[in-house]
């Protein structure tokens, strides 16, 4: 089989390789000539001679060309030994990406799933590391290879001192203020006429969010583990303009295959430019792998929260959930989660109880990650609000689908759109809305 997608710069290489300068004054014709008669064969062969002869960038270069080959096989060959050899170079984020690449066209190849689980636990990713062994462990191993993963699984372990991860967004949005579109509401003296302000109120906004870790070992298997995140969604009335931000310090314990994270510290909330509320908070994170291909996720939280605006809405929240994750076949997985949360008040018109449950289904086609998520969440407070005749009672939906395009991933990043709907059934009128919204961003390709 002849390369027959080879790029000029390829060609090139292949000439100093062979040391025939001049094929770089040669007319197209005979250029072009000169490279579709060497085989793939050949050129898998010059590329390892110039990795052996300290020439990464020749070997790179003639393994990107064989990538571009009409034959699958050629190109996945080229893709598995280009990201072999930027693992070996350290370039563990670009060799992630090769397998990412060859996987998109090959889901079921298991030794190209183990090694980008390989990489992805050594640039810290530990997360989507673990994923791919589940994905790898349901698409089916022979014995001896199982066995050597679940070893692995056993012992996989984050080595990166520090990272970090951001996403940015243009998000178009039917009610960027979750409110209700009634213009008056009942109470208990007269209709209520809201302002415009009050009122549901549709915009663009561009959002962005981050974080950044560190991960500083003090004993086997123990690390602390300081987070600081944030994110904004803002828009041209500043009003509406929403932003958070924490910081959390804890420890990483991993004993065998359980991880288990608590934690502290605090995160405040920023609406229309002003304080709106500050948050002490403690929790605790346990993942808990249940077989090779499913793993037990909960978090219980307790936080006291100060509202800044509203001194009656203070107290304690408590929040618990329950999540488990599976991977179906090498191609798709889904999750479901339960959770419940307690919110004490001063007045118990704002304390409240809820619970609730989501669904999640992802699954690769090609170069694009697609999913679907649902959930459905009841609240009910203690007491009614002054104002209002009727307690607090609210059935909230959400529905979102979205997708992640790996075929126009660049430096590791990728497009994502999403599309969400949800409705708040509410007693209380002026917690009864519904809500449409699209994102469009970027985000990590792995």
């Amino acid at each position: 089989m002849t390369v027959r997608a080879f790029s000029l710069a390829a060609a090139l290489a292949v000439a100093a390789l062979h040391g025939v300068p001049a094929l770089a004054q040669q007319q197209d014709g005979q250029r072009a000539e000169r490279v579709d008669n060497l085989k793939a064969t050949q050129v898998f062969a010059l590329a390892a001679q110039a990795e052996a002869a300290g020439r990464p960038g020749d070997a790179e270069t003639l393994y990107r060309a064989l990538a571009h080959d009409p034959d699958i096989e050629i190109r996945s060959e080229a893709r598995f030994r280009l990201g072999m050899m930027l693992s070996r170079l350290g370039r563990n984020r670009d060799a992630a990406i090769e397998f990412r690449a060859l996987l998109d066209e090959k889901p079921d190849a298991a030794r190209v799933r183990l090694e980008l689980a390989r990489v992805l636990a050594t640039i810290g990713d530990e997360a989507a590391a673990r994923r791919e062994l589940r994905q790898a462990q349901a698409g089916g191993l022979p014995p001896q290879v199982a066995q050597v993963v679940d070893q692995f699984a056993q012992a996989l372990r984050s080595r990166k001192p520090w990272g970090a991860s951001v996403e940015f967004a243009l998000v178009p949005d039917s009610n960027i203020n979750r409110s209700t579109d009634a213009e008056t509401l009942d109470t208990i003296i007269a209709p209520l006429e809201l302002s415009k302000d009050a009122r549901q109120k549709s915009g663009l906004g561009a959002r962005a969010a981050g974080q950044v870790y560190a991960r500083i070992p003090v004993a086997t298997d123990l690390s602390v583990l300081p987070r600081i995140s944030g994110q904004g969604e803002f828009y041209r009335e500043g009003q509406f303009n929403d932003v958070s931000a924490s910081a959390l310090i804890g420890l990483e314990w991993s004993p065998g295959r359980e991880r288990i994270r608590p934690s502290i510290g605090g995160t405040f909330r920023w609406y229309g430019g002003a304080l709106y509320a500050g948050t002490a908070t403690a929790s605790v994170d346990w993942q808990h792998p249940l077989g090779r291909k499913a793993q037990l996720t909960t978090n219980f939280t307790i936080a006291d929260t100060d509202y800044r605006q509203n001194d009656l809405q203070d107290g304690l929240l408590l929040n618990g959930s329950v999540g488990y994750e599976r991977a179906f076949s090498a191609r798709a997985g889904g999750s479901v989660t339960f959770s419940a949360t307690r919110q004490t008040a001063r007045d118990p018109g704002y304390a409240t109880a809820a619970g609730g449950a989501s669904l999640l289904y992802w699954r690769e086609m090609g170069r694009t990650t697609a999913y679907a998520n649902a959930g459905i969440r009841r609240l009910e407070a203690d007491a009614r609000l002054f104002l209002f005749p009727e307690r607090r009672r609210d059935w909230n939906f959400t529905l979102g689908v979205g997708a992640t395009f790996r075929a126009l991933q660049l430096q590791g990043f990728a497009p994502l759109v999403r599309f969400e709907y949800e409705r708040n059934s509410s007693t209380v009128g002026i917690y009864d809305y519904r809500r449409t919204a699209a994102t469009f961003g970027i985000t990590r390709a792995f």
